[in-house]
């Protein structure tokens, strides 16, 4: 008989529950059943890493082509029938998966209604329009590329390990430059660890503060195994990012990852990443030799000029006859001396003539030269008479004469009516 609650008197929802009040287990399975199977479908990403095909049905598991996450699907014989000839063992594929719960067992499962291979053409797809978004924020542009160091002291490089690439760049660099240091990183180039292990080489690089150019090599091979671990867009942001100049050397000419549009050099192959981060020893030597051969030829040439000229002053008559340069100074000096004396004689007989005029002018237009022709001034009471009418009979008169003075006593005067002051001024 059974004695489970009637359903009434069961907790309506599974918080309700408690040790005295528990849920059926059918409950439990029948509420997780409508609880997961109400989630709608979904596309997912994956590789294929396990494909079993077992009374028609299809058993599959999908790992993340990123992360170490696996997830098993289930295609039933009807999805199971389409996947024959299409899908395979390591495929990268998309799934639409919706998740079921069997309440018989509680398994969970994730049930495939569609699955199609990620094709060469979808991922090319992808990994332009990557191109194109990062190149509308302006990661590609060209003014953001940082100069190769003329001679970087440590070099950089992450590459497979033991792989021809790094074999190609390290020989070559060391023909070009025997001194060339390296600072190797070796990490995956393939698969879907490569991105991770790359960006995480490249920090480490970044970080070095011996490093100067950091080069990310890989050589030739399947196009999806060379331009989709370099196109991830993870690892192209890091690259726009590092503070080191980085040169992408992924050997592929058919297409290009999206590395070599963010990296500040891209060299076709790693042989032409060697080539691109050190200058050819033998060259820069050759062009030493040429630029001290052309030194000496111009310091020659610059010391046999400077001999003629020397030789042509030399020649010169100041050389020849120093003396005269002051003979023929102490000749222009003298006659400038005479040509002054000249001068000077002439200005002060001039001037002496003019004073003697001045002399002259001053001397006839004194009162004494009128009184040396005979005149006298006459004077009364300090008052130099000029009528006869200023003094009368008897007044004293004072007399200046050209050589002293006369006294005298006026007698008599007179004064013509036919004549005036006037008249005689």
């Amino acid at each position: 008989m059974d004695s489970s609650p009637a359903p009434s008197s069961l907790p309506a929802t599974a918080a309700g529950t408690s040790a005295e009040q528990p849920w059926p287990l059918r409950l439990l399975s029948e509420n997780l059943k409508k609880y997961i199977e109400r989630a709608p479908q979904a596309w997912i990403e994956g590789q294929l890493i396990e494909y079993k095909v077992i009374r028609g049905n299809a058993w599959m598991t999908l790992r993340d082509l990123d992360e170490d996450y696996s997830l098993p699907v289930i295609a039933w014989r009807n999805v199971a029938a389409t996947l024959e000839g299409t899908v395979q063992q390591g495929s990268r594929v998309v799934a639409c998966v919706k998740p079921s719960f069997y309440t018989k067992t509680g398994r969970l499962s994730m049930i495939v209604s569609a699955m199609r291979p990620v094709g060469i053409g979808d991922l090319l797809a992808r990994v332009e329009n990557l191109r194109r978004a990062l190149d509308a924020e302006g990661l590609l542009d060209p003014s953001l590329k940082q100069p190769l160091p003329l001679l970087p002291h440590r070099i950089g490089l992450i590459t497979g390990k033991d792989s021809d690439a790094q074999k190609d760049v390290i020989r070559n660099t060391l023909l070009r430059w025997p001194a060339a240091q390296f600072e190797v990183r070796e990490v995956a180039v393939q698969g879907a660890h490569a991105p991770r292990e790359v960006m995480a080489a490249l920090a480490d690089l970044d970080a070095h503060p011996e490093v100067d150019v950091i080069v990310i090599a890989r050589g030739g091979g399947a196009l999806e195994e060379v331009i989709l671990p370099f196109s991830d867009e993870a690892l192209v942001r890091a690259v726009a990012a590092a503070q080191t100049p980085v040169v992408s050397a992924i050997g592929h000419e058919a297409d290009r990852p999206v590395l070599d549009d963010v990296a500040d050099l891209r060299a076709s192959t790693p042989t032409d990443a060697a080539k691109r981060i050190v200058p050819d020893a033998a060259l820069e030597l050759a062009g030493i030799t040429d630029a001290r051969l052309r030194l000496a030829a111009g310091v020659e040439r610059l010391v046999r000029h400077e001999a003629q000229r020397l030789e042509a002053l030399r020649t010169r008559p100041v050389m020849a006859q120093p003396e005269r340069l002051v003979s023929d100074r102490a000749e222009d000096v003298q006659r400038l001396v005479d040509r002054s004396r000249t001068a000077l004689a002439s200005a002060l007989t001039r001037e002496a003539d003019v004073v003697g005029h001045l002399r002259a002018r001053v001397r006839s237009l004194s009162p004494q030269h009128t009184l040396d022709r005979g005149y006298a001034v006459v004077q009364h009471a300090g008052e130099v008479i000029r009528r006869a009418d200023q003094v009368n009979a008897g007044d004293a008169l004072d007399i200046l004469v050209a050589a002293g003075r006369i006294g005298a006593t006026t007698t008599d005067t007179h004064t013509p009516e036919s004549t005036s002051a006037e008249d005689h001024t």
